[in-house]
């Protein structure tokens, strides 16, 4: 695997010599001093050229950042399936090399650079043939923060957690596997994330970040509540599932009662007893059971 040293050279070196590149900079997690380095880490980069259109002409220019096991172009796809795109603004190569190493790149015109250059404070300028960057504070991970919930947006969590656990039910009941992994994972799994991620956030003041889809949970939460969400994701089993399911409802209600206390908000327990009731109730309802209950 190419060292991180060699591809900068690499990527910058590419840059200088092609006059029709005319500054580089890069995003994403290897500008952030908060993310552990591994060799997973990609390199988010943008070369802001004069235009697309000679780059787009001449499909093969990339090889010269090494053997590709694989790529994909967002743009092209999108563009292909009718959806709006303009090539000759920006376009995306994603890169996967067979030594292992990644490049997310994407060519800009100077004028798209100039309306969304520092937008992302996690930005770096690496290289400006013509003075085009404006200046824009050091680099830091502060719009990845997890923001305070408003009080409607923690009782919408609330609500659409619990509502849609009904969901889950009937298709755990039915056996309908697809149906209600797909609801929970899918659907419920986003409010209970977010609680988490509230949770964790509500700890250091907001003034930090789990990372993207929750990947540091397992750094930030205490281990007993960590083990209870590595307990949420299931197999195929159906009781596994119900399992995952009340081990959720637990999680939930922890974390969702600390943080709205915290905040001086209200935890909606008689959504949360009515909602466990009936999913202990479905989940004892007979396969062959005709009707639904009462009280």
């Amino acid at each position: 695997m190419r060292p991180e040293q060699d591809m900068f050279d690499l990527i910058i070196g590419v840059a200088k010599k092609d006059s029709r590149i005319r500054a580089v900079y890069m995003n994403g997690s290897r500008t952030n001093p908060q993310v552990p380095k591994d060799l997973f880490q990609d390199y988010d980069i943008v070369y802001v050229v004069e235009e697309t259109a000679s780059f787009l002409t001449e499909e093969g220019w990339i090889g010269v950042f090494g053997n590709l096991l694989m790529m994909q172009e967002p743009d092209r796809n999108d563009a292909l399936l009718g959806r709006q795109v303009d090539v000759f603004r920006s376009y995306a190569y994603l890169m996967l090399f067979d030594d292992g190493n990644r490049i997310d790149l994407r060519i800009q015109t100077i004028e798209a650079m100039k309306e969304e250059y520092g937008q992302d404070s996690l930005t770096v300028p690496l290289l400006d043939k013509d003075g085009l960057f404006p200046s824009i504070p050091k680099t830091n991970d502060s719009d990845y923060h997890i923001k305070k919930p408003s009080k409607a947006e923690f009782e919408g969590s609330c609500n659409e957690f619990w509502w849609c656990m009904q969901n889950v039910a009937k298709g755990l009941w039915r056996e309908e596997l697809p149906y209600a992994k797909g609801m929970f994972d899918q659907i419920v799994r986003k409010p209970l994330d977010e609680m988490v991620s509230w949770w964790i956030a509500m700890k250091h003041d907001f003034k930090m970040s789990p990372g993207k889809m929750g990947k540091y949970f397992s750094t930030y939460l205490p281990e007993a509540h960590w083990e209870m969400y590595e307990r949420t994701y299931a197999g195929a089993d159906v009781e596994e599932n119900w399992r995952a399911v009340f081990t959720a409802s637990e999680l939930f209600r922890t974390l969702g009662k600390e943080v709205a206390e915290e905040l001086s908000y209200h935890y909606p327990d008689i959504d949360d007893q009515n909602m466990t009731k009936y999913l202990e109730r479905v989940r004892g309802l007979p396969r062959d059971a005709k009707g639904m209950f009462r009280g």
